[in-house]
Formats: structure tokens, sequence, C-alpha cells
């Protein structure tokens, strides 16, 4: 073989084996040539910008905290967050969130002095953020009035109508909405659904006379419309007394109810959000307890959570539901009270310990119900006796600190 034949020989079995290295991955051909350590061999890992690998998570955007005055001092928070889709967790109590901690769901009322912790995450695609902090220190005085609508918004509507707070009540719509075999319709606010009736609203505020007027009616033969307002998403509380002063419809199948529901409901169901009954009644003429003594008008309050159930009738003798009433809740950490007309009246209390079940109340906040239900499992269906329209008049619900 001449030298011209020998070079090009070695040239073409380098070519080749060349070809043999591309065609490998690049850590497998490093380790081939004995090569310890390939530049952007790892995929994925830090510093390789061309190789297509995915880049590392970056943190979520720290939580805004905004506040809005509720009274005395007290405030409304709205945590907030830029990270679409990003959960946020939060704490009260000066710890550091995690993604065990409550999870934020809507806006809550601040009325002690503590520290409001944020942070947000979305995982895996964004990991978890800074946290945002916020000191509260307003000093306020144990029994002062803190948050409260006294309904004296008229907003739109007719003279007659006007229209509940909508940055505070939202509602609870349809046939049946939300179980107990129900008989209404639930009708929101302007609301042209069927059997719902805009210009004569199931739920509004007496432009004259500055009452929440939540009304059932009977537009024909078993078709029922009511109202049932809620402040899930919009307005919620942890701890505090909470009361409402009503005159409620005597009729049979008439069901009022004023009461709380976890916020956390969307993600713990009912019943691990936790149900407080601050007030339920049922149709006046009750038999005597127990076959013995005078009968009652049937006002209850009552606790519920995962196989939790606590509640008895408040049974005093002369009492009339259909008279205005004060029903309140004194709530505290491990500890829920039920009262009527006096926070000094306290007629059922609940603790952890003195009911069996998982103990729902110290999870995070509450939102408020005021609705007016017709028929279902606990009453029964109205009869020839039922007056239409019927109507659970609110003169305010109050919140104080505790």
């Amino acid at each position: 073989m001449t030298t011209k034949d020998g070079i090009r020989t070695r040239l073409a079995m380098l070519t080749k084996a060349g070809n043999f290295f591309k065609s490998l991955p690049c850590c497998a051909a490093g380790l081939f040539l004995g090569i310890a350590t390939v530049a952007g061999c790892s995929g994925g890992g830090s510093g390789n910008t061309g190789g297509g690998g995915t880049p590392p998570a970056q943190p979520a955007a720290t939580p805004t905290i905004a506040t809005t005055a509720a009274q005395n001092g007290a405030v409304i928070v709205t945590l907030s967050d830029a990270t679409s889709g990003a959960t946020i967790y939060y704490t009260t109590d000066g710890t550091t969130p995690t993604q065990s901690s409550p999870q934020y769901i809507a806006p809550f009322l601040v009325a002690s002095n503590l520290t409001v912790n944020a942070m947000a995450s979305d995982a895996p695609t964004y990991l978890n953020s800074a946290v945002a902090t916020q000191v509260f220190s307003a000093n306020i005085a144990s029994g002062t009035l803190v948050w409260s609508d006294e309904f004296t918004n008229t907003g739109a509507g007719s003279s007659a109508y006007g229209q509940p707070n909508p940055s505070t009540w939202t509602y609870d719509t349809g046939t049946d909405c939300c179980g107990n075999s129900e008989l209404e319709t639930y009708c929101a606010w302007g609301s042209t659904t069927s059997s719902c009736n805009p210009s004569n609203p199931n739920a509004y505020v007496g432009a004259t006379d500055g009452y929440l007027h939540v009304v059932a009616e009977n537009p024909s033969g078993t078709v029922y419309t009511s109202g049932r307002l809620k402040s899930q998403g919009l307005f919620s509380f942890q701890y505090g007394r909470i009361e409402a002063r009503m005159m409620l419809p005597e009729s049979q199948g008439m069901w009022p109810a004023f009461w709380l529901l976890g916020n956390n409901i969307t993600i713990n169901p009912w019943p691990a959000c936790g149900e407080s009954d601050i007030m339920e009644h049922i149709d006046g003429s009750n038999p005597p307890i127990n076959g013995t003594g005078p009968g009652y008008d049937w006002v209850q309050s009552s606790v519920h959570g995962t196989n939790l159930n606590g509640g008895a009738p408040f049974t005093a003798t002369g009492f009339s539901a259909a008279a205005w009433h004060t029903y309140g809740m004194i709530w505290t950490k491990g500890q829920v009270q039920f009262y009527i007309d006096d926070p000094t009246n306290i007629y059922e209390t609940f603790t952890p310990t003195s009911i069996t079940g998982t103990w729902p109340f110290d999870q995070g906040p509450m939102f408020i119900i005021l609705n007016l239900a017709v028929g279902g499992t606990w009453p029964g269906s109205p009869n020839g006796t039922t007056v239409f329209p019927s109507t659970m008049l609110v003169d305010y619900v109050r919140i104080y600190s505790n």
C-alpha cells in the first residue's frame, strides 16, 4: 500500500468512527471515548439551555394581602396571587404557612391582634412562593361591634324593593338545590328562571322599613319559590359573637334558618366542613315534651361535623317565634355557645370533649346563610293552613369581637 493509500484509508476509518459517535447519545459517546464528563450530557440539568431540557420550576408569585375597613378598627382581609392557578395557604398564629396550612377561600374578618402569613404554590409547576406577612394590632375591646349588615342598602329596584348588598350576599338557586327534599325553587335577585319573578323578588330589602324580607310564595299548584342568601366567597369570619334579630313565619311547612358553613366546603364537603345552626324553626304547634307540661314553639340551635351532631330545642314557656327575637352564637376556640335575646341567656354549649365526632369549628372561617325553606324532611309539606306569602324578616346581622 502506498503512503497516499494509507492516508486515505485512515481518513476513511476516522470519518466512519465519527459518524458512529454522532449516532450515540452524548453520554454513551463520552463513555466510549473514556471521557469522564461531557458538557450538556445530563439532559435538562443545570446549564443545558440548548438541548431541549425542562427548565427548573420557579417560585409562585408572593401573595398580596389587601384590607378593607369593617367597623371600629376591624378589617376584611383579601389574599390574592398573580400566579394563575396557584393555591394560597395562610396562617394567623404567626407560624410559617405550608401546604398543610388552611387554604385561602374567601375574604375574612380580622378583629383581633394577629399576624397573617401567606404563601402561594402550584406544584409541580411552581414552587412555594416567598411568605407575605401583615401584622394587625387594632387592640379592639371584647364586645365591640366589628361588622354588620343593617339592611339599609336599597340598591337597584323599584321603590318597594331594594337589592341585598351584592358585596356581601349571593344566592343558592334551583329546585331542591341543597338537599332535605325541600319543595321550593330558590330564586336569586333579578332571576327570570321559571317560577321566579324579578318584579316580585323572594329576597329584598324593604325600602321603607329597612328589613331584609325573605319570602316564600306559592305562585301556582304545588310550585313554591323562596330565597336563600349566603355570604359564601364574599365574606367570612372565625371566632366572635354573631347574632341576628328576626321575626319568623309560623305556618306548617315553613323552615326558616340562620346558620354557618365552613369556607372549606369546596375542598372538605359537608359535613367535614362543619355546620353551625344558630336558629332553625318549624311550625309553632309542637306537643309538650314527654307528653307533660305546656307545648312549645320549636326553635333549635345545633352543630354538625363528621360523626358529630348535637342540638336540642329552646323550650321556654310563652316563647313565640312570630315575635321579634335575637338569635346568637358565641364562638371561641374550642367552644360554641348559643343564646336567644341576651348573650347571657346561653342555652346550649358544645366543646370537642362534650360531643363525639370530629370537631370542625377551629379549622378556619365560616360563611353566613339566611334562608326560608318550604317543606322538606323535617317540617313536612305545606297544607291547607299554610299561609302564602310567608315572610322571614331580618332586622340586622351583627358580629362582635370576643
